[in-house]
């Protein structure tokens, strides 16, 4: 027999198995002897009070424990039937997995390297300042949330199965926590051999990956999309195209324009990372100045309205560093990260507000590319502020308020460094407004997080993509081109790592239907 209970258990006892064991038995009112497992299937920290956890338990009463994460075959496939899926990041990653299981043979066409080739662009980034336009925080393997946290929490549960694409990444290599903590996180340091196990599980099935492969023109016939010509010189075709190009592939968004391929401006957001001492956020957070033992890092998560806008944490990292996650050279852009442990000493979140037509149309009227010159001058402006290096543009959070000069600036997990900058005075003055209000508001809502310990820094634009590449509700197909299939967060239906899986996904299973 097996029952589900509730518990309520202190941190210090939350890996103590005979406790929990005795605290089941004595919840059922039965001898723990009778009792042959339990096993945790939700859990979550109430941090209101004193930190507690509450836990969701499956009791076995006398019978051994079943399985609990299902394992998804990946049987060869033949190749009779094959898919272009453009990008190798979470969308594209599991739409190929699903064209497996489908038996649809996935031609994966990646801009970047291999993620553990890709590991050594970003040290040269990090210390030397050299940037790969195609091998970055962004672009390679894996997508842009390989090595920025790898955190799997999503409200988007409507639209699929959530648990199976946790369960892909436990088959693959992650700890098997994440298919019960609220919010979950593999760390950026665990990603890499995970992603790592699924590139082999795809080639093991059949599927082809292709590296350092740039798509630079589609190939069309009577409106229906045939292929994909490669690095100007090579051709792929295949029987459609699933572009899963990712939120920063600009030159993807021009190709499609000048291909007729119709596309849209729309809203995203945009503003700064703003870093606390991560010991300030658990004190804030725990109510307490020493960390209770089991508790990890604190986290935040703040939202609100300001005008009418909405202004919110993005991404928060507990733990983490931030990271250059530009795709250009002569622009400066900012994420979080952090690796599996959070122990950093630091604690860093985007602090953004929402960004609409009529927000960009006020220095860019373009109707299509107004969202995306927006953003791009932002961040080219904030490379001239740095003094044309990889610096970035930073400003104490209660200077940033009160409008003045940060005449030192606090430590800070930024490796390249950070350059004094009056942001609020350089960023566009509709983002400036309501990230002061936001840092009086949401203090309120956790008193402390207004600081002089505080720092701002400059910018964090690339919190989804500015442009929607249209497609068919039902379908999943562009509107106008038979055989294209818009994925994912590049093309606008998804934001963080599970709703771009999930959008995956669902895209392979409306190819196969588009197969049939």
């Amino acid at each position: 027999m097996k029952k589900q209970i509730e518990l309520i258990v202190f941190p210090e006892k939350i890996y103590d198995q005979e406790f929990i064991t005795n605290l089941s038995a004595k919840k059922l009112k039965i001898n723990p002897k009778d009792i042959k497992a339990v096993r945790q299937l939700r859990r979550s920290i109430d941090a209101r009070q004193n930190p507690i956890f509450k836990v969701l338990i499956e009791v076995f009463i006398g019978e051994p424990p079943s399985e609990y994460n299902q394992k998804y075959i990946y049987n060869p496939v033949d190749g009779k039937k094959k898919v272009i899926v453009v990008g190798f990041g979470p969308s594209g990653m599991f739409a190929s997995l699903r064209l497996i299981e489908l038996g649809i043979k996935p031609v994966i066409i990646e801009r970047g390297k291999d993620v553990q080739t890709r590991r050594r662009d970003l040290r040269v980034l990090q210390q030397d300042h050299i940037l790969n336009p195609d091998s970055n925080y962004c672009f390679g393997e894996g997508g842009a949330g390989t090595y920025s946290d790898g955190k799997l929490y999503t409200r988007s549960v409507k639209r699929g199965n959530v648990r199976k694409i946790l369960e892909i990444f436990i088959q693959h290599g992650a700890q098997a926590d994440i298919a019960i903590d609220t919010h979950p996180h593999i760390g950026s340091n665990k990603l890499p051999k995970i992603i790592s196990a699924v590139r082999q599980t795809i080639l093991n099935a059949g599927g082809e990956i292709h590296y350092d492969s740039r798509v630079t023109d589609f190939i069309m016939r009577d409106n229906k999309m045939k292929g994909i010509i490669v690095n100007s010189d090579q051709e792929y075709f295949a029987d459609a195209v699933i572009l899963a190009a990712g939120h920063s592939a600009r030159d993807i968004f021009q190709l499609l324009h000048k291909n007729n391929i119709k596309i849209e401006a729309k809203p995203f957001a945009m503003g700064v990372r703003i870093e606390h001492p991560q010991p300030l956020i658990n004190e804030i957070q725990y109510h307490t100045k020493i960390k209770p033992e089991n508790l990890p890092p604190a986290a935040y998560n703040l939202n609100g309205k300001i005008d009418g806008k909405s202004v919110y944490s993005f991404c928060m990292c507990p733990g983490g560093i931030i990271v250059p996650a530009m795709t250009a050279p002569d622009e400066i852009v900012v994420n979080g990260m952090s690796m599996s442990k959070r122990d950093s000493p630091f604690a860093n979140s985007g602090l953004i507000a929402e960004i609409k037509e009529e927000d960009w149309q006020k220095e860019h009227t373009d109707s299509i590319f107004g969202a995306l010159h927006l953003q791009q001058k932002v961040e080219q402006k904030a490379f001239k502020l740095a003094a044309q290096s990889l610096s970035a543009p930073a400003q104490r959070a209660t200077d940033f308020a009160e409008g003045k000069l940060s005449q030192t600036l606090p430590k800070s997990s930024y490796i390249p460094g950070l350059t004094s900058v009056r942001l609020d005075e350089e960023l566009p003055s509709f983002i400036v407004k309501r990230l002061k209000k936001a840092l009086k508001e949401f203090d309120r809502k956790m008193n402390g997080y207004y600081t002089d310990e505080a720092v701002l820094v400059g910018v964090e634009s690339r919190t989804s993509s500015p442009i929607r590449v249209l497609r068919d509700r039902e379908t999943f197909m562009h509107v106008e081109v038979e055989g294209l299939f818009p994925c994912g967060e590049g093309a606008g239906y998804a934001g963080g790592i599970v709703s771009s899986a999930l959008d995956g996904e669902n895209t392979a299973d409306a190819v196969s239907n588009f197969l049939k």
